[in-house]
């Protein structure tokens, strides 16, 4: 078994992770489709002072619901970037958007948000400012500029599996309890059978719990749950660290 994702994390406070699991499209020029980059497909979003881009919004048929706070924030998947077709356009929170910046393009994480992001096949890592929404096209989870997409070394491949970890937070969210769907992720195996037989033990042990398949991953996640509150979910987290340690929160 290999430790709750690729390199063991876990933040104090975990707000939420978003996993898409869709397949990957293909790439073209700047490894980008014209049919994502939030800045093209989603309408300027506003928010409250606290949490700068909260308000719900609807691209293409899905509606999505930013988060109050980005704190403690974790998620992994597939990155991409966008470039000049959008160069000097309008982002999503009213800025203009430039290709040799350090900003990026998320669902549902609030404007202002710091992000650490780290391609995991190289480990190289970055710092950037969310700004905008997206992207809409398969399971990509953050879109970043070119600047960012040539420094953790993506610019040829186009895309990148990346681990985001928010530093910093949103003013006035910090210590608020979350309410939702939680669970408590222990494991991660490349190995269907392995994923299932850990869940199966946790049952018989009456641990509720659950399997996810990750297919741009090629991973089967085991997670401990759900939990109505992000406060129950970090009980369980840390009471499971003897165990399973390297655990986190996430949540659906």
């Amino acid at each position: 078994m290999t430790p709750a994702s690729f390199h063991p994390f876990r933040a104090a406070r975990l707000a939420a992770v978003i996993l898409v699991c869709l397949s990957l499209a293909a790439l073209a020029g700047c490894g980008k489709q014209s049919v994502s980059g939030g800045m093209s497909t989603s309408p300027p979003v506003s928010g409250t002072p606290s949490a700068p881009g909260t308000k719900p919004y609807t691209v293409m048929g899905q509606t999505y619901y930013p988060l109050e706070s980005g704190h403690g924030y974790v998620e992994e998947g597939i990155a991409s970037w966008y470039g000049k077709d959008f160069h000097g356009k309008t982002t999503s929170n009213g800025e203009v958007y430039d290709m040799y910046g350090m900003t990026c393009a998320h669902k549902v994480l609030p404007f202002g948000t710091q992000l650490r992001v780290t391609n995991l096949d190289n480990n190289k890592s970055i710092v950037v400012r969310v700004n905008d929404r997206g992207p809409f096209v398969a399971n990509r989870i953050i879109d970043l500029t070119r600047t960012g997409a040539e420094q953790i070394g993506m610019i040829g491949p186009g895309t990148a599996r990346v681990r985001l970890e928010s530093i910093g937070a949103i003013p006035g969210q910090v210590g608020k309890d979350l309410t939702g769907n939680f669970y408590v992720q222990i494991g991660s195996f490349s190995i269907k059978e392995n994923a299932h037989n850990l869940a199966k033990s946790l049952q018989d042990k009456g641990q509720a719990s659950r399997v996810v398949f990750v297919p741009e991953l090629n991973f089967h996640r085991v997670q401990v749950g759900p939990y109505s509150s992000l406060a129950a979910a970090e009980n369980t987290s840390v009471a499971l660290q003897g165990e399973y340690p390297g655990n986190f929160v996430v949540a659906q």
